[in-house]
């Protein structure tokens, strides 16, 4: 059988060819070979996260594989039939939950018939968009297009421990609307999520009061979590709230970073966000792009298009025809469809 071959070093060389180029394989029934996946990083090859989202396209849709396994650097990958059902997907490490869910749920959603799926491992490693941003940022696009998913959380993961549980349900819809998301947030509705576990609370009152103070948020309530987890960990939220969803800004304490120089690198991606007058944050603009085409019609402003973003659109693009319209509108805007 012929298989389409993806060049996993392309772009930022990272796992989001892998995840893109699942997704839309199963998505469009097309046999892929993805080589050189990962090749842009310190360690190349499938790491757990990696492995585990190759492992749960497969499971949901039936597909054959090769190459499959921890270090691989090059894999085959032939889509069966989309299936509903219950699934349990476990990473081992504190790898991200959001991103194995971010290649599974698209497809999902074209399944005939409802799905539960368990994630056991990270929520919040400071290295990709976590649990939160999907409750609060993406999962509300989602709803937007008629599309509600009820998730459950059981435990939050911090790297390195990981430990962290929670559930997806989804029941498809017949028919998805279109999206328009060019209004940039509400002004003044802002709020500040502060999680700590196994560290002193103090912490978050300190991470708090910093954002107060560089972004003027002074109406800004606090939401303070302090769940138990495996081993310590500390992520700092920022919520800038629009009548569609929350544009988030997130920065993960770490050793030998004061909390206030992690809220001030919190502050400053806000700031550069808010001063945009854009409508999606660049976590929340790569992630639209596969919505974009379940349903025609679909836009939205972001900041400058990212790396992540860019090489999404070109993976899209080889894999389905479809082209993205980028269009910078002022130095700091620009739209997508």
């Amino acid at each position: 059988m012929e298989h389409i071959i993806i060049d996993g070093a392309q772009g930022e060389g990272g796992g989001q060819v892998l995840r893109t180029s699942l997704t839309l394989a199963v998505l469009y029934k097309k046999s892929i070979e993805i080589r050189n996946i990962r090749s842009g990083r310190k360690k190349p090859g499938l790491m757990r996260q990696h492995l585990t989202s190759v492992m749960a396209a497969a499971q949901v849709c039936g597909a054959q594989t090769h190459g499959v396994e921890l270090g691989s650097t090059c894999i085959r990958f032939t889509p069966g039939e989309i299936k509903a059902g219950n699934y349990h997907f476990t990473i081992g490490t504190a790898g991200s939950t959001n991103l194995v869910c971010q290649t599974v749920l698209p497809i999902l959603l074209m399944a005939k018939g409802e799905s539960t799926v368990t994630f056991e491992g990270g929520t919040h490693n400071g290295m990709s968009p976590s649990l939160t941003f999907l409750q609060h940022s993406f999962l509300p696009v989602l709803a937007l297009m008629g599309q509600k998913c009820d998730v459950t959380v059981e435990s939050l993961g911090f790297y390195p421990a990981g430990g962290g549980k929670w559930t997806l349900r989804v029941k498809p819809v017949d028919t998805l609307k279109a999206f328009c998301l060019t209004e940039p947030p509400n002004p003044g509705e802002r709020r500040v999520t502060g999680i700590v576990s196994n560290l002193p609370p103090s912490i978050v009152e300190r991470e708090y009061a910093q954002v107060v103070k560089s972004l003027d948020w002074h109406d800004a309530p606090l939401d303070r979590q302090t769940p138990r987890t495996q081993g310590p960990g500390n992520t700092l939220i920022l919520h800038a709230i629009s009548h569609t969803h929350h544009s988030i800004v997130e920065a993960v304490g770490q050793s030998g970073l004061s909390a206030e120089r992690v809220a001030k690198r919190a502050a400053g991606k806000m700031r550069k966000f808010l001063a945009s007058n854009a409508a999606v944050d660049e976590q929340l603009a790569d992630q639209l792009l596969i919505l974009m085409l379940l349903v025609e019609g679909c836009e939205y402003t972001t900041t400058e298009p990212t790396a992540h973003t860019l090489t999404n659109i070109k993976v899209i693009e080889q894999l389905t025809g479809r082209r993205f319209d980028c269009t910078q509108m002022t130095p700091a805007l620009w739209r997508i469809n």
